[in-house]
């Protein structure tokens, strides 16, 4: 006589093959429909996914002039210049916005308006700079390489000596365009050696990428609370060294933007000037909490580097080709090639994974079609390889048997 769990089992089996379907979309339905009950896991290069405890640090109310609110952000100011071995020469100077309201900070404050920069140019983020300085009227020259090249130290030390004019060099850390990592130290011993200063976009690098200004002198860094720090979107900063600092006044362009104003303001009152984004702050307080406990930048290098590769060895398995050598590949975000397959719609693999509970970038690229997977966050090895599974189904899904270009 039968159980009444085998009488169960006889009966799926005896089932039709589309009622048996029928209930696999059934489930596959219910799956997704928790997946977006949840929070996203979002694989960008930020905004990104966050702990609990960083989110639950913005659950109160803080007066931007209480003497606990104060001291919060100087601990923050503090322990940002520390972080890349700035303490005894540089000073953190916050202020609100984007990454890209830092950038535009330090360019409008540092670099004199009768000067001249060079900008190494080799994605987005370099282009962006040029835009900054195209919109202050200040004069530049572009040293431009394609998104997957890495710009050449010895073409830096040849303008540099070309052109006598050119008194500050605008670099980016890691261009997540692409995800390529540029030889900044290389570039920094260069500008250095000619006399001249670097601005340095860190902004998907600090905080991951190991950076001692000590090692790699930079005349400013400048980065963001939503990046490697994971912290929350809101506020730039930059770190930047007291003397260039202390010799920019009344260089700006901006009141807003004014860090030399913002920095004298921040040393006299230990206050904003204006309106500070609070929550933010008390946020990425938390976050750089947790950072310290994970092990500062190597700890937080050796999860991302981990999730890169766990990511890369994924994809290539289905087909999918980087666009990156892995020795120019920084463990930031990375680029793949579209597929070949017709039946690829980036469209529909982009919403099949977002119904799965995972967001990705589109590709941003002008030398290939492509798409962009990012490593940074509060994730780990159980994330990506969720995000892996979800690729495979988004495939099998729209017919592709292989993400070959």
């Amino acid at each position: 006589m039968l159980t009444p769990s085998a009488r169960s089992l006889l009966r799926v089996r005896k089932a039709p093959f589309s009622a048996r379907r029928a209930q696999t979309r059934g489930r596959v339905v219910a799956k997704r429909a928790k997946s977006k009950a949840r929070d996203p896991i979002l694989l960008t290069p930020g905004p990104l996914t966050t702990t609990a405890a960083t989110k639950a640090a913005m659950l109160h109310d803080w007066g931007s002039r209480d003497a606990n609110f104060i001291a919060i952000n100087a601990r923050v100011r503090a322990r940002l210049a520390a972080i890349v071995n700035g303490s005894a020469t540089h000073v953190t100077v916050p202020v609100q916005g984007s990454g890209t309201f830092a950038v535009e900070a330090a360019i409008g404050t540092l670099v004199p308006k009768k000067n001249k920069a060079l900008v190494l140019v080799n994605g987005a983020y370099g282009k962006r700079m040029c835009r900054i300085l195209d919109t202050m009227g200040r004069a530049y020259s572009a040293y431009e390489t394609p998104e997957d090249t890495p710009p050449d130290p010895a073409e830096v030390d040849r303008r540099l000596a070309a052109d006598p004019e050119l008194s500050h060099v605008l670099a980016v850390h890691c261009e997540t365009t692409s995800g390529i990592l540029n030889p900044v130290g290389e570039i920094a011993r260069v500008v250095k050696a000619r006399g001249r200063a670097l601005l340095l976009d860190s902004m998907s690098a600090f905080g991951a990428i190991p950076l001692d200004l000590t090692q790699t002198p930079c005349e400013a860094v400048m980065a963001s609370s939503n990046k490697n720090l994971e912290g929350v979107p809101g506020m730039g900063f930059v770190v930047v060294r007291h003397e260039a600092l202390a010799a920019a006044k009344g260089n700006a362009h901006s009141l807003s933007l004014d860090l030399h104003d913002q920095w004298q303001a921040m040393e006299a009152t230990k206050q904003w000037r204006f309106t500070p984004p609070i929550h933010v702050i008390v946020a990425l307080d938390k976050a750089l909490e947790q950072f310290d406990k994970a092990g500062g930048v190597k700890g937080r290098s050796a999860r991302y580097g981990g999730n890169c590769r766990s990511l890369v060895q994924g994809m290539r398995k289905m087909g999918f080709v980087t666009l990156l050598p892995d020795r120019l590949q920084a463990p930031i975000i990375v680029t793949f090639h579209m597929p070949k397959d017709p039946k690829f719609k980036f469209e529909r693999f982009y919403n099949s994974l977002k119904d799965q509970g995972y967001i990705i970038y589109p590709g941003k690229l002008t030398v290939a079609d492509s798409f962009r997977i990012g490593c940074i966050g509060a994730i780990g090895k159980r994330e990506i390889n969720g995000a892996l599974k979800a690729v495979r189904r988004a495939m099998k899904e729209l017919g592709v048997k292989s993400g070959a270009p």
